[in-house]
């Protein structure tokens, strides 16, 4: 056995570009990208995906090269996860609801030769070059617009524009087939850049190999049918859309593009198209539950949620599904390409009482097929802590769709990679039946009086309150304890803060949880500070909190005002 030797015809790269040919040839029919009145054919995606590719190639774009994008959820954002790599050259899909200054120091940092953006961000670039400087060392990338298909507008003599390329770049069959090979599957087809909350933002290069594993058991973690008609909630800018950009071609399914993530356009969309499946991070239930006058009335067929980035309690989980969406919960970030874990169901869990299907449902779950392995370490001892749903300790993985590391950072990839796992820095529990839970960042766990407090936890109580539609509790200081619980709350519309006082919320904790447990702060808000993907910024409540002071006689209001959060008068 020894003796036979891998040959053309047996090693083959793993590429989930490979995805979209094949959808060509599968599912000749069939609708790949619906974009308000434009439709398009699996055939015609491929076609214009092979146009631009050859396009990039006759400016010399190659190996390792870096193609940035500033686009929204459009079909132009769809098809350069194809058509980039296709080249061999490397996508940079950037967070459009970054500032100019943070889009400044990536494109510094990537170096792209091109840059595609979107009309909508036209002064924003314009922004972001203003605050770039190029000398010898670093050409001025080329700008490429998007104008909306159809647009009328017309490009002046020195602005290039995408769909007048897609146009006027011809193909042939010879070229579509050289530029589905790529050379080694290990090299980079992404690079994605952290949220950068808590620093500047770290290049995550992706590999084709990875790219390919996580595609493929995100289809299978999620029971993703044939032919599913995919709503694009999540932005393809975060982490690739969880993959799914490459998984929905996979599958040969439709994609919903939709330039605005509002209650509107989500249920217009999926009352139109029959929409089986969307991704989306908590903070999107929001806008789910305060639909307004859109119809919120069960669906005939669930549509199924796949949900993550932030820990969303079981409550509001109940809440969305009354709406007729099936949610099922994962748990992945930039540094491992997608989702890690899916809470995969259990038929037995049919059986049990409603809020306990929701609590098991909060769970992050088992791992998915391609990685090659989980576990909980304790921080110190970096042993694994025992299965029993209680025992915290750092989430660490390992396996071949991992990241190669951070873009010219070595000593950021060597501090991730120790001990041989990819460590999170996400604490969290493994239960008896080897389902996973997050208890909490490990910056984000409060240590009161040498107890550890998981921030999680305290949240999802807040949650059961009725009158509760987002929370987030972060530690403040204490003079006897060291820290204590801070809670900051967002009421549902038509909640005034005189009808839900900082006290019915004390009264609530002490009901409901461990009275060391219970936040002695209640900050009420208009809305949470987020970044651009929808998460929770918790360093920013930390630094409001550092100047509360607990005083334990007096649980009265006051008023916080010039906060640094949106700059809302707040309730204390």
């Amino acid at each position: 056995m020894d003796k036979l030797e891998l040959c053309k015809a047996n090693n083959v790269p793993l590429t989930p570009i490979i995805f979209l040919k094949r959808a060509s040839e599968c599912y000749p029919n069939r609708t790949s990208i619906i974009y308000g009145n434009y439709r398009f054919t699996w055939p015609q995606t491929y076609d214009r995906c092979c146009r631009l590719a050859a396009f990039l190639l006759s400016l010399n774009i190659t190996r390792n090269d870096v193609v940035s994008i500033l686009a929204p959820n459009v079909p132009v954002m769809y098809e350069v996860h194809f058509s980039v790599p296709m080249t061999g050259a490397v996508l940079n899909p950037i967070n459009t609801r970054l500032d100019a200054k943070t889009i400044a120091v990536i494109l510094r940092h990537a170096e792209p030769k091109i840059v595609f953006v979107d009309h909508e961000f036209a002064p924003l670039i314009q922004e972001v070059f203003r605050l770039l400087s190029f000398g010898e060392s670093q050409a001025h990338p080329l700008i490429i617009f998007i104008n909306e298909i159809g647009s009328t507008t017309n490009p002046s003599s020195k602005e290039l524009d995408y769909e007048g390329l897609i146009r006027e770049t011809g193909t042939t069959p010879s070229l579509s087939a050289t530029t589905f090979l790529v050379h080694d599957e290990n090299d980079p087809i992404s690079l994605n850049y952290t949220s950068g909350t808590t620093s500047e933002p770290k290049g995550v290069v992706v590999s084709h190999r990875g790219a390919y594993l996580s595609a493929l058991s995100s289809i299978i973690g999620w029971e993703m049918a044939i032919c599913p008609v995919y709503l694009w909630t999540l932005p393809m800018f975060h982490g690739n859309g969880w993959t799914h950009t490459w998984s929905v071609a996979a599958r040969g399914g439709t994609n919903i593009c939709i330039r605005s993530v509002t209650a509107l356009e989500i249920y217009k969309n999926i009352d139109l198209h029959e929409v089986t499946h969307m991704c989306c991070v908590p903070t999107v239930f929001k806008i789910l539950l305060e639909g307004g006058g859109t119809s919120q009335t069960p669906k005939s067929s669930p549509v199924r949620v796949l949900t993550g980035g932030s820990a969303p309690p079981a409550a509001l989980i109940e809440k969305v599904q009354r709406l007729g969406f099936q949610v099922m919960h994962s748990y992945g970030l930039t540094e491992a390409t997608g989702s890690v874990l899916f809470c995969e169901w259990k038929d037995e869990w049919n059986r049990l009482p409603a809020n306990r299907q929701m609590q098991l449902k909060a769970r992050q779950g088992v791992s998915n097929l391609a990685i090659a392995d989980v576990d909980v370490k304790n921080t110190k001892t970096k042993e694994s802590v025992p299965q029993d749903g209680k025992t915290i300790g750092e989430i660490v993985t390992k396996g071949s769709n991992i990241m190669k590391g951070y873009l010219k950072n070595p000593k950021a990839t060597t501090d991730v990679f120790k001990h041989g796992w990819l460590n999170t820095g996400d604490i969290g529990a493994i239960y008896p039946d080897g389902h996973l839970e997050i208890k909490d960042r490990s910056k984000d766990i409060i240590i009161s009086g040498g107890e550890n407090i998981s921030s999680i936890d305290v949240e999802k109580v807040l949650y059961e309150h009725q009158k509760m539609m987002e929370a987030a509790v972060v530690a403040m200081p204490h003079p006897l304890w060291g820290e204590t619980p801070c809670a900051f709350v967002v009421l549902k519309k038509g909640e005034k803060e005189s009808m839900t006082k900082e006290e019915d919320l004390i009264k609530h904790f002490r009901e409901n949880m461990p009275h060391f447990m219970c936040p002695r702060k209640v900050v009420f808000l208009e809305e949470l500070p987020k970044n651009g993907i929808g998460k929770i910024l918790k360093p920013k409540l930390r630094d409001i909190a550092k100047g509360l002071v607990v005083d334990e006689d007096d649980i009265g209001s006051k008023k916080v005002q010039g906060t640094g959060v949106n700059q809302v008068s707040s309730k204390l």
